[in-house]
Formats: structure tokens, C-alpha cells, sequence
């Protein structure tokens, strides 16, 4: 009995690496495709407050050359600009730059521009697997921003966008 379920628990771990290395390399296609989305579990703000979210709606994107940055902190009794308790920006993408370390992790940079955001933007994706951190670093002031989550293919994963805009 114990030697079986030794065996299985083997089993499963080996499926579980496997599935891990998969996502890892559909992560690198999306980022140097251009064409993905970190669906974030965790938001980081610089007072230092961590506030765990829904990933569907909050998240960084990128596709077609536009970016999206969006937040919803669930708190329905607050006005948003986005209608679902936060902010959507959008804007174009500009020098990107992606660099693999010796140890699988990637790092991939870019800048964001447009009437709503002005940043630069930092990933991180952790060697293995499709678990990243990025952090948005505003180019006017010091309100940085940080997410983690996973990274999917764009068409792939399942984010609900807001409103975009201030009215």
C-alpha cells in the first residue's frame, strides 16, 4: 500500500514538472511573440499594502502593440473610472528588451506610452515554470505598482477588461 502510493505520488509529481516546463515554454513564445497577459493573483502597491485580486481582472497585457494595465480591487463601494474598483490604462509599447540568465529566469522590459499612462514595465518569469512578477514604474512620479501571477498566451487567457479612460 505504501510502496503505491509512493509510486503515485511519484507519478503525479513527474506530471506536474512536465506541465510546469510546458507552460514555462509557451510563457517565452507569448513574451517574444509580443502577444500575452499576467493574469495577477497578488498587487503590490509602494505604502507597501499587498492585496490579493481576482486574476481575470487584473492583469498586464500586451498585444498588437498596445499594452494594458488594469487593476480591480474588489471593492465594490468605491467609484472607478474602470467600473470594476479600479483603473484600466492603456497605451503603445516601445523598446522592449527580453534577456534569459544562465538559470532559465527571464527578464523582459518595456516602456508604455499613451494619453493615459507614461511607465516602464519589468517581468520577471521564474525559470520552470509560467510564474512571473512585473512591476509598472511610472515615468512622472514614484507610485510604482507591483503584480504576480502567470503569464498566457493572450489568446489563452482570461481577462476581462474594464473600461478604459478617465470621465
Amino acid at each position: 500500500w505504501r510502496a503505491e502510493r509512493l509510486r503515485r505520488r511519484a507519478a503525479e509529481e513527474r506530471m506536474e514538472i512536465h506541465n510546469d516546463s510546458i507552460q514555462y515554454l509557451q510563457a517565452i513564445a507569448a513574451l517574444k511573440n509580443g502577444s500575452w497577459a499576467l493574469e495577477a493573483s497578488n498587487v503590490s502597491f509602494n505604502n507597501g499594502v499587498d492585496n490579493f485580486v481576482t486574476e481575470s481582472t487584473n492583469f498586464i497585457s500586451l498585444d498588437d502593440g498596445t499594452a494594458t494595465v488594469q487593476t480591480a480591487l474588489d471593492n465594490s463601494n468605491v467609484y472607478s473610472p474602470n467600473g470594476l474598483g479600479g483603473v484600466t490604462l492603456t497605451g503603445r509599447v516601445g523598446s522592449e528588451d527580453m534577456r534569459i540568465d544562465r538559470y532559465g529566469n527571464v527578464y523582459y522590459n518595456f516602456a508604455i506610452s499613451g494619453s493615459e499612462i507614461s511607465a516602464t514595465v519589468s517581468v520577471m518569469l521564474s525559470a520552470g515554470s509560467n510564474q512571473a512578477t512585473a512591476t509598472v514604474n511610472p515615468n512622472y512620479n514614484s507610485s510604482s505598482l507591483s503584480m504576480s501571477g502567470y503569464i498566457y498566451p493572450y489568446n489563452n487567457a482570461g481577462i476581462i477588461e474594464g473600461t478604459s479612460g478617465y470621465y
